[in-house]
């Protein structure tokens, strides 16, 4: 069992930075791939970003490529989702996921271990 928290979201001005954390539970946190999601309202959630267990693979959305970055830290089992040049577009709930395999992050979320989500806010 993974538990995930993230942290770190709030109202910022387009064109600003945020840097979302997430904090999982367990001693096998370098053993599992992260990832976030992300979901504004009225609409589907979406794939944001996964990094692998070792941080050596990493892909995104093209909607945040060259704007977002993805990393983590295992010694302090955190992954973070660093956002610049933010847009009010990027307005959503972020959502921190894990699971043993970088690829079922995006093709199987429903398999995912699932944060409770931080809102994030860009005003224009």
């Amino acid at each position: 069992q993974v538990q995930l928290v993230e942290s770190g979201g709030g109202l910022v001005q387009a064109g600003g930075s945020l840097r979302l954390s997430c904090a999982a539970s367990g001693r096998t946190f370098s053993s599992y791939a992260v990832g976030w999601f992300r979901q504004a309202p009225g609409k589907e959630r979406e794939f944001v970003a996964a990094i692998s267990g070792d941080g050596g693979t990493t892909y995104y959305t093209d909607s945040v490529k060259g704007r977002f970055t993805i990393s983590r830290d295992n010694a302090k089992n955190t992954a973070y989702l660093q956002m610049n040049s933010l847009k009010p577009e990027d307005t959503a709930v972020y959502y921190c996921v894990s699971n043993p395999l970088i690829p079922r992050i995006r093709s199987t979320p429903s398999n995912n271990y699932w944060g409770q989500g931080t809102q994030v806010t860009v005003s224009s």
